[in-house]
């Protein structure tokens, strides 16, 4: 079970701090070694995730996969989402193990994480009141009156360093 976390301020921008700056400064996470691919600890991804306003729900019936986009909040150890009635509330009724996934990309960098966890339609007033104080906002002018949480079971994540396409030497194709 993954730990709570609160809503963060301090959680890195998703924009360039300095869009003069060489590839490589102002990193959003140090690498050891200079690696392109860190794993993410737990702690780093919700930094992440408290800072994003868009993901990708991903669902499954009958061996079925969706992938949804939907607007999100993480709040108190958890994601939230609103929607309307249709596919994505039936599916969550039916199978409500779920996942979503966010990321970033910038010019010399990117990061994408993953959150586990199992989805219900919020019903009781001061659930709906806290979610309501969250401020998602749907994309579309489109009426969005149900509330779901993602109890979350599991995170993971990677930051990405970009660089040119390392050449293979004969002792690595072996």
């Amino acid at each position: 079970m993954t730990q709570q976390h609160h809503d963060t301020d301090d959680a890195p921008s998703m924009q360039r701090p300095d869009p003069v700056a060489e590839p490589g400064d102002h990193l959003m996470f140090e690498h050891p070694d200079g690696e392109a691919v860190l794993v993410l600890d737990e702690d780093q991804v919700w930094r992440l995730l408290g800072r994003v306003g868009h993901a990708r729900l991903g669902l499954a019936v009958d061996g079925r996969p969706d992938i949804v986009p939907v607007n999100v909040r993480a709040h108190d150890g958890a994601i939230y989402f609103r929607t309307a009635p249709g596919s994505k509330l039936a599916e969550l009724t039916v199978n409500p193990h779920v996942v979503v996934q966010a990321d970033g990309i910038l010019a010399d960098q990117a990061w994408s994480v993953l959150v586990h966890g199992t989805a219900r339609r919020l019903d009781t007033e001061a659930e709906i009141a806290e979610a309501e104080s969250l401020g998602i906002e749907p994309w579309v002018p489109t009426l969005k009156d149900f509330y779901v949480r993602v109890d979350v079971q599991r995170v993971s994540g990677r930051h990405f360093v970009f660089g040119p396409h390392p050449e293979r030497n004969e002792s690595q194709t072996d």
